[in-house]
């Protein structure tokens, strides 16, 4: 369990995600919009962090800087110590958005070799050995020549991870991937995206609107404030893992659950 006043805040040299006085304005219509203000977040390795925030805090925007999809107007990232630019040389980041943005003229094992083609980072025998072994990761081994109006939306999205995965990243940032599912299909993707990251020994940092999916996810959460966005508590998760049925009824769930609200109501 982490402690929010000392690793994801003092930030040692353990943090895979380092975000530091990040600000972000966009041009706006009617005039300059502040999205995010002076933003200070470390997330340490291997760890399992959820943003969640009202619409309009900038957590999507927030990810994306850290990806590198866009550039902040102040403030810099460093991951795992080092430049931005620098480490997705070396190492790139998995990346999984709220579609699933799967290419529907290609099958799902298709679908995952895709980055893996484009980057170069495997070929031949050794690409078909990656994909197989991404396709049993996320337990699609016999949909592989499915495409993706064959398969249901929690496949989908499994694949998406898939492909997220095949690069080995150390890093995965994942933008409300289970919004779209329902609820019984949304548990079942939470179990198998935490079985894999226990056995890939992940970093993860997860955007949600929902306190319960952070609740059931999370070693820390990240409560933003919105208009601009800026950080306004980290949280730890006082339960557990495994967070099962009964961890979910207990006293200290619930009353964390209800904590969680009141900050976002505050």
């Amino acid at each position: 369990m982490l402690d929010s006043t000392s690793e994801i805040q003092s930030g040692s040299d353990s943090a895979a995600i380092d975000a530091r006085g990040i600000s972000m304005i966009f041009e706006g219509a009617s005039g300059p919009v502040n999205a995010l203000e002076d933003i200070d977040l470390k997330v340490p390795r291997r760890s399992f962090v959820s943003i969640v925030g009202r619409s309009g805090c900038g957590k999507s925007t927030l990810l994306r800087i850290i990806a590198g999809l866009i550039t902040p107007t102040t403030g810099s990232v460093l991951l795992m110590n080092c430049n931005r630019g620098f480490y997705q040389c070396r190492k790139r980041l998995g990346f999984v958005f709220q579609d699933a943005s799967l290419l529907p003229w290609k099958t799902a094992a298709q679908n995952i070799e895709l980055p893996l083609r484009v980057t170069g980072a495997a070929s031949g025998k050794a690409m078909n050995e990656r994909v197989e072994e991404m396709l049993r990761t996320v337990r699609l081994e016999e949909f592989a020549n499915h495409y993706p109006a064959q398969l249901s939306g929690g496949m989908r999205q499994r694949v998406s991870i898939a492909r997220a995965l095949s690069y080995e990243p150390e890093i995965m940032l994942m933008d409300e991937p289970f919004s779209a599912l329902d609820e019984f299909t949304r548990r079942e993707m939470h179990d198998e995206l935490i079985r894999i990251w226990e056995e890939r020994a992940l970093t993860v940092l997860f955007v949600t609107h929902s306190l319960g999916e952070a609740m059931a996810l999370s070693d820390s959460i990240v409560v933003m404030d919105a208009q601009p966005g800026r950080v306004r508590k980290v949280v730890d998760v006082a339960e557990v893992r495994p967070r099962d049925r009964e961890a979910r009824t207990s006293s200290n769930y619930v009353r964390q659950l209800a904590e969680l609200e009141a900050l976002l109501n505050a």
